[in-house]
């Protein structure tokens, strides 16, 4: 273990925080749930001809088939990981979809593919044990990681589903594409092997929190915790089901939308254009099937090293709106230069259409975990299971309904640069993502909510989990002969103190904020 070297201060104890080597295998570890979840469901994009012809079905089906249940799974996910913590939880999962892919693969019936409908009951598994894993990233940063480091660890485990697209696209594309029959229980086979091992790790090495909170709100988050377990030892029945009034509370919290709405949009981009890249490479002029699958997979791997870059750069300047407003931009300027690369005749070099689609990636993949952070943020000391499950709830249903219709909006052809030539012309479906996220922006551009979790974390110095009358005194800059300043403090110490044990809680600091908010704009 090592203690935080960015800044950091003594704790109640007289010691530091500390950050502790393990919080990396505990990222590995959902990182890799995370990516196997995904390649599971979209197996068969690298080979679809084969795909169909073993099981006479649209691989496409099983995909919806696995967003249906993620969707229905991610209502439970925060009461559920609330009750019974992040290990148990990610731990069930794991096996969950472990349990998936062995049925899906035949791995009991000597390694034959089994019939359609067992692999229907498999997606059913993996897609809801998905959302434990995709849901868990901001919780997991709030758990282990030190403030400088939430968005790198939350960009890292958000965008680890990207590479088991693009382990889809490359592996899938390698072993089925023109191969025989058995090639798919062989591939299948692979995926489940190592949904085995990445279970077995779990159960081996996943942990609830480290010994010691890395922060003072992480320190709150187990006093809370403690608390939640003396209440029902004493008998207070657990209330279930309460993240729908939880989502109905975060949609209503101010600055709460625009980082949602920034979610939904780079999540709609992503998913839209993961979907079309194979359509986007022919008409850009690429032939060759593993060259496809190979652009396919570096769109992914371009999301993953975006928002690692991008997560470290917001980790450091807290500098959220700008990093997203720049992401977005570059969003509108790739998509329309892919759209017109698609038209006919415009003879666009390879190399620019590659180098197009990885920047889309590296710029429109970082706003997730950008986003999924910057929610946490505003929405503090809300939950950060909810708030996550309520963007991947939207996110997810907002795609359901982008997908088909940028379906239809493909259909149609729009001029550009008239003149020029007889077919040059942008899709429609590219129009229709340029908009949204044209419309996104403008909406991202009137952000100005507070970063609550991280001005807490400022005012408790010693990271006790509470701020204190003397922690207040300095944050105010008080001196020790400004006897002024030093009653004002004590004032609005004792305001925002309401139970009198003389500690200011988080949820005691979010009251006196909105309380302190709401008298300052009626005198305003």
């Amino acid at each position: 273990r090592r203690s935080n070297s960015h800044g950091s201060a003594p704790a109640a104890d007289g010691e530091e925080y500390i950050l502790y080597q393990n919080r990396w295998v505990q990222l590995g570890l959902l990182s890799l749930l995370a990516l196997l979840s995904d390649w599971a469901c979209f197996a068969a994009v690298g080979g679809t001809k084969e795909w169909t012809s073993q099981f006479h079905h649209n691989p496409e089906e099983l995909i919806d088939l696995f967003l249906i249940t993620n969707v229905a799974s991610c209502f439970l996910f925060p009461d559920i990981t609330r009750r019974f913590g992040l290990r148990k939880v990610v731990t069930f999962a794991a096996g969950l979809m472990t349990f998936g892919c062995v049925l899906r693969s035949g791995l009991y019936m000597d390694f034959k593919i089994p019939d359609y409908q067992c692999e229907t009951v498999g997606t059913m598994l993996i897609g809801a044990a998905q959302p434990f894993f995709q849901c868990s990233p901001p919780l997991l940063s709030a758990t282990w990681f030190g403030n400088d480091e939430r968005a790198l660890s939350t960009a890292v485990c958000l965008n680890a589903n990207q590479l088991g697209i693009a382990a889809a696209f490359l592996v899938g594309g390698a072993l089925l594409n023109g191969q025989v029959p058995e090639a798919l229980d062989e591939y299948l086979s692979l995926i489940t092997l190592g949904s085995i091992g990445a279970f077995i790790a779990t159960v081996a090495l996943l942990r609830d929190r480290p010994p010691t909170p890395p922060t003072s709100s992480a320190a709150q988050a187990v006093k809370e915790a403690e608390a939640q377990t003396q209440r029902e030892a004493d008998g207070e029945p657990y209330e279930w089901f309460t993240f729908p009034a939880t989502a109905w509370k975060l949609l209503n919290t101010p600055g709460f939308l625009a980082p949602l709405a920034a979610f939904v949009a780079s999540i709609g981009v992503t998913n839209v254009v993961s979907a079309f890249t194979s359509e986007t490479m022919h008409r850009a002029g690429f032939t060759r099937e593993l060259v496809v699958d190979e652009i396919g997979a570096g769109f992914q791997v371009a999301i993953m090293v975006g928002g690692i870059l991008l997560g470290g750069y917001v980790d450091k300047t807290k500098q959220f709106k700008a990093a997203t407003l720049a992401c977005f931009l570059v969003t509108i300027s790739t998509l329309g230069m892919l759209g017109i690369a698609e038209g006919y005749d415009i003879n666009m070099p390879q190399w620019v259409v590659v180098a197009g689609i990885l920047t889309l990636g590296a710029a429109a993949g970082p706003v997730q975990p950008i986003s999924a952070e910057l929610a946490v943020e505003v929405s503090y000391p809300c939950d950060e299971a909810a708030v996550e499950a309520t963007q991947q709830l939207c996110g997810n249903a907002f795609s359901a309904l982008l997908v088909p219709l940028c379906v239809a909006a493909s259909a149609f052809d729009f001029s550009v640069f008239p003149g020029i030539g007889p077919d040059e012309d942008i899709r429609g479906d590219t129009v229709v993502l340029m908009a949204m996220v044209a419309a996104v922006t403008l909406i991202f551009t009137t952000f100005k909510a507070e970063l609550k979790r991280d001005s807490f974390d400022k005012l408790d110095a010693d990271g006790s989990g509470g701020i204190d009358a003397g922690e207040l005194k300095m944050a105010l800059g008080c001196v020790d002969d400004d006897i002024a300043c030093a009653e004002d403090a004590l004032s609005m110490f004792e305001r925002a103190d309401t139970d009198g044990d003389g500690v200011i809680s988080k949820a005691e600091y979010e009251r006196f904020r909105k309380t302190e908010s709401g008298e300052k704009g009626k005198r305003e």
